[in-house]
């Protein structure tokens, strides 16, 4: 079936009046494919190639991000591992110092309780050596007070063998008292 010579008539008389001219028309439409086909070629073309390599860039850039933000996980982990670690050590090296500072207090106060024993001992031994003294110069006192208490209960004057036995017998009746 043809189309009706109707349609074809008002299509040619619109494209007269719209002022299409046939071979112009396939002049500007061969024109067209060529300028499109250059641009396509070097104009469209290159760009495209330009914003693939860009996005393939910022999809290696966005992989390194990622991957840095995995070390940094990693490297905060290792540095919180690292703090750990040290404050373990610390605490260690700090119980070791009191137990040494424990251990030097310790042997200090024996040193001084030491000390302190022999200073009393010492204290004692003069204490027994000027209790002897006295007690002996005590003797001797009082055996010269006895034999000048018997010279003037007796009326007489005692000879020097008389004052020495006198005396001793003074200081065995003390010393056994």
């Amino acid at each position: 079936m043809q189309p009706p010579v109707f349609f074809a008539n008002a299509a040619t008389d619109i494209a007269t009046q719209f002022g299409l001219d046939g071979p112009h028309f396939f002049a500007q439409v061969i024109s067209f494919s060529i300028v499109a086909f250059l641009l396509h070629r070097f104009a469209y073309k290159p760009i495209l190639t330009v914003l693939e390599e860009r996005q393939q860039r910022i999809a290696e850039s966005l992989a390194n991000a990622d991957k840095i933000k995995q070390e940094l996980a990693k490297a905060q982990a290792k540095a919180q591992e690292i703090l750990t670690q040290a404050s373990a050590q610390g605490t260690k090296f700090i119980e070791e110092a009191r137990q040494s500072a424990a251990k030097v207090l310790e042997q200090e106060s024996q040193k001084a309780i030491a000390t302190a024993n022999d200073i009393i001992t010492k204290a004692r031994q003069a204490n027994d050596a000027e209790l002897a003294r006295m007690k002996a110069e005590l003797r001797r006192e009082v055996g010269r007070l006895v034999v000048s208490t018997t010279a003037k209960v007796t009326g007489k004057i005692l000879t020097a063998d008389d004052q020495n036995r006198l005396a001793d017998e003074t200081n065995n009746q003390l010393a056994a008292n």
